[in-house]
């Protein structure tokens, strides 16, 4: 919530904050941690799984791991170039809501958000790129194998 206006990428008017943490929450995040390891496993076979099968659609890009860093692959994310696919990652998400797979654009960026119109922007084009182009996947670590190449055809059909 935190100041978040509806929309589907995050996008916020105003200033919001949420420093609260329950005893619950806590507590939920303590057991958590017995399980990381396996989470974090989890994630990265999904980002496996969409590198591995996508990959090889021309157009389609994923970022990479940084030299000597190790990803817990949070959110697989995908670029969607649509001079060369000839389709835009607007249409991806929507085809994929149709078919009820939750996706959402990248984060679009601080200096775009409406509650910063008027604040100095130093900077290039990069970031805007990403939010135009980029799209979050399917990630969570309770994915199924069927779970993943439901969201896999949905968007080779959209490709198509």
């Amino acid at each position: 919530t935190q100041a978040r206006d509806a929309a589907p990428h995050y996008q916020h008017s105003h200033i919001g904050y949420n420093y609260r943490m329950s005893n619950i929450c806590a507590g939920i995040g303590r057991g958590q941690m017995e399980v990381i390891d396996l989470r974090v496993s989890q994630r990265r076979a999904n980002f496996d799984f969409y590198v591995q099968e996508l990959s090889g659609i021309e157009g389609i890009s994923f970022q990479p791991e940084a030299i000597g860093s190790f990803s817990n692959r949070w959110l697989s994310c995908i670029t969607i170039d649509p001079t060369t696919t000839g389709t835009t990652r607007e249409d991806v998400r929507l085809a994929l809501e149709n078919q009820n797979i939750e996706t959402r654009p990248l984060w679009k960026p601080m200096h775009l958000q409406p509650i910063f119109a008027d604040a100095p922007y130093y900077g290039t084009d990069v970031c805007e790129k990403l939010f135009d182009n980029g799209l979050c996947l399917p990630s969570g670590s309770n994915l199924t194998d069927s779970d993943r190449a439901r969201v896999l055809e949905a968007i080779i059909d959209v490709l198509r």
